[in-house]
């Protein structure tokens, strides 16, 4: 079987196997029921009450930084980087995610990416964030596929997310964060041609098997 990772839109995913993990759910047109959600950050287009509650039955667990949690009555389990967490069958590792030389996204706020361990793969959602140094650190835990933004003005550039995929080295590298607020087809296309790694550009909907 293996774990399916399906790109909604933006910064949004699904992965299914064992368990049913949804990434800062946003404007979700579907009826599922996710095991876990996990949340980047507190930005509106992340951190989505209203999306959430499309996907969350009485057991679903919400995993975010803190500053989420008032967002949410119940199940809800703080994030901090460098703290891992399991969940279920699932294991987390919180990372983190911010710019460097703008504004958007401070380094003080503690807000993060995760590696999420599921089914033997392990799966780098890069949230809203620059090229950062913290980034080197992930080439040894073994990434099989690295999730990153690529629309620029909020997060990396293309060429900033290519040189993150070539310094982390997944197996598989797949652009996220553009066709919706910023960026587009032509940056996730720039990124692939720049990348040493295996590219896949999605459109969204779409869905592979790892």
């Amino acid at each position: 079987m293996g774990v399916t990772l399906t790109w909604i839109a933006h910064a949004t995913f699904k992965l299914s196997d064992q368990a049913i993990v949804y990434i800062d759910p946003w404007k979700l047109h579907l009826e599922d029921t996710a095991d876990v959600v996990l949340l980047t950050h507190a930005h509106y287009d992340h951190c989505s009450p209203e999306d959430v509650s499309k996907i969350a039955g009485d057991e679903t667990i919400i995993v975010g930084p803190e500053e989420c949690a008032s967002k949410f009555l119940l199940n809800f389990r703080p994030a901090v980087s460098g703290a891992k967490l399991t969940v279920g069958n699932l294991e987390l590792t919180p990372v983190p995610a911010y710019n460097v030389e703008k504004q958007f996204h401070p380094k003080e706020k503690g807000w993060l990416g995760y590696v999420v361990e599921l089914d033997g793969k392990r799966i780098y959602h890069a949230g809203d964030t620059d090229l950062i140094p913290e980034m080197a650190s992930l080439k040894r835990l073994g990434i099989d596929v690295a999730l990153l933004p690529v629309g620029g003005t909020y997060t990396m550039t293309a060429e900033e997310a290519a040189a993150a995929a070539n310094e982390i080295e997944p197996k598989l590298a797949i652009p996220m964060h553009f066709g919706t607020i910023v960026g587009g087809t032509s940056d996730a296309e720039q990124f692939k041609q720049l990348c040493r790694v295996p590219v896949e550009v999605l459109s969204p909907g779409s869905h592979l098997t790892l």
